[in-house]
């Protein structure tokens, strides 16, 4: 089974050569480039990357680039914050050649600078497990900016959780706070776009059931402060992308 990784990424030239050297158990790597001024062109092309560049509005359509570019029978989708251990590679290659299934979840240790979080990432804003190995033909991504929605052709198989791959999500808690605010400014345009923004007093609630659910029922409160800021987060994310939409249609419409 031949098998692809795809790299989507914009001006990462500071963390493509790190993500690039842990695909080295992989018959191909594509690197899609969205609107990047930096080196990442050239990094990924040293590292013997077929290269996509182009500009692409909706991070669902970029992703769908990538994946048609991709030559394997089997596809991984790793981001340039992402490192890939030995381990769990070996462990893909040999799943590859007996799996009859369309996709499966893969395991993500999430960090913050140097520190292994492990609870109660959640609410869109984190997750400890993705469907990023799949059959080519199996996965399409929707047509939107933040956390596409995701159809699939085929049933998912068993989980790869024995390794996990490492996700240097955030660098800081400044680091965390401008992904919210990004995350919230992207998600308000795609409500705009489909026309129904939805109530300030449903997302009040969702505010309190994802805060809820990331700090108890995923278990954030065994990180401490950690697990605070982060439950906050993830049930800050719907309200502020509501309350953008609502309050600075101007600022967010595309």
């Amino acid at each position: 089974m031949r098998l692809s990784a795809l790299v989507v990424a914009r001006n990462e030239e500071a963390r493509l050569p790190a993500c690039l050297a842990t695909l080295g158990f992989v018959d191909e790597i594509v690197v899609v480039l969205d609107r990047s001024t930096d080196a990442s062109a050239e990094i990924s092309r040293a590292a013997g990357a077929v290269v996509l560049e182009g500009a692409w509005a909706l991070e669902g359509e970029r992703r769908n680039a990538g994946i048609a570019a991709c030559s394997g029978d089997w596809i991984i989708e790793i981001d340039a914050d992402e490192r890939v251990p030995p381990e769990l590679g070996a462990e893909i290659r040999q799943l590859i050649e007996t799996s009859a299934e369309a996709f499966h979840r893969v395991r993500i240790d999430n960090y913050v600078g140097d520190r292994l979080i492990l609870h109660g990432w959640g609410g869109s804003f984190g997750t400890t497990l993705k469907p990023i190995l799949f059959r080519k033909g199996a996965k399409h991504w929707r047509a939107q900016r933040v956390h596409p929605g995701l159809d699939w052709t085929g049933s998912e198989g068993a989980r790869l959780t024995t390794h996990g791959i490492r996700h240097e999500v955030d660098r800081d808690i400044s680091d965390m706070l401008r992904r919210l605010d990004r995350y919230s400014s992207a998600k308000a345009a795609d409500l705009l776009d489909s026309g129904d923004i939805g109530s300030l007093g449903n997302n009040l609630r969702r505010f309190v059931s994802r805060t809820f659910k990331c700090l108890i029922g995923r278990k954030g409160y065994k990180e401490g402060g950690w697990g605070v800021l982060i439950a906050l987060c993830a049930g800050l994310f719907p309200l502020l992308s509501h309350l953008k939409a609502r309050l600075e249609p101007e600022r967010h419409r595309h």
